[in-house]
């Protein structure tokens, strides 16, 4: 019950930072953000209708589509999403009269900086505000389809229609706001803090694991491997290290085995002890 309400408040958190990037920096400069709330921007612009009503009435058949092919537990936490996202953004309309940024370009990386804040928030908590969500939801269950592709769709006739309606410019501006949110999402979710992956390959393992240990503080895993050609036997060193430690390590193994074979790959998210949870440095 405590992680629900927990995952309640930091969704709720990030759809007000999202409704208020919406009115602070999109709205003021007719610029659009992607999926529904896109399409809500575009009637508004036209019609005058408010932008969170229409987005929640806009969900309510991708609602019925998550309870039919995504069940209970996620169409509670979507509704809940969605909710608070319309509410957001009607409650902070207040915000387009203060137009912080007088140049478009700078409204459209900001209010991509600050949505993107917002929906990896959300993202991050295992929540969903509706929209295309529910749709990379069900494709994903269900579909061999790229959802990466399904939402580029979406959203570039998105980008056609504000072309057409409010020029070339705008247009342009809109796909750099998306482009910088999604960025921004995805960063957001997989933690800024990321890690880096080392194997190394070499006949002096003991030698290289206890430098690692007493100079660098890290814990380390011991592969074992073959070689392809020499079918010989071998150890393959695994660890995963913070990008400052990186250099201390290539100087460690060079000092102990300048024959040795390394690898240094990203490392998107690490969770684990040493890492994510208090203890051991083992990994």
């Amino acid at each position: 019950m405590k992680n629900r309400l927990l995952q309640y408040f930091w969704v709720a958190l990030g759809c007000l930072i999202c409704g208020a990037s919406i009115n602070l920096f999109l709205v003021p400069h007719h610029l659009l953000s992607g999926g529904v709330s896109g399409l809500a921007i575009i009637s508004y612009f036209l019609f005058g209708f408010p932008i969170g009503l229409q987005i929640l009435i806009m969900n309510i058949p991708l609602i019925y589509a998550a309870y039919k092919f995504l069940g209970r537990d996620y169409t509670i936490t979507t509704i809940f999403g969605t909710i608070m996202f319309s509410a957001a953004v009607d409650a902070t309309q207040f915000l387009t009269k203060f137009n912080l940024l007088d140049e478009p370009i700078l409204a459209a990386l900001t209010g991509g900086l600050v949505s993107g804040l917002g929906s990896g928030i959300i993202f991050r908590v295992n929540g969903s505000g509706g929209g295309l969500d529910i749709i990379a939801a069900i494709v994903k269950k269900y579909y061999s389809l790229n959802f990466g592709a399904v939402g580029f769709s979406i959203n570039f006739i998105i980008m056609l229609l504000s072309a057409a309606l409010f020029g070339l410019k705008l247009a342009v501006l809109t796909l750099i706001a998306m482009f910088v949110g999604a960025n921004i999402t995805d960063k957001v979710v997989e933690g800024f803090n990321r890690r880096k992956t080392i194997h190394i390959v070499s006949y002096k393992t003991q030698e290289i694991v206890e430098a690692i240990l007493k100079e660098v503080g890290r814990g380390v895993t011991i592969l074992q491997g073959e070689g392809a050609y020499t079918r010989q036997r071998k150890q393959v060193i695994f660890v995963v290290v913070s990008l400052t430690q990186i250099a201390k390590i290539k100087l460690l193994v060079q000092e102990a085995d300048p024959s040795a074979f390394m690898i240094v790959s990203d490392a998107a998210e690490v969770m684990g002890r040493g890492f994510t949870l208090p203890g051991s440095k083992d990994l």
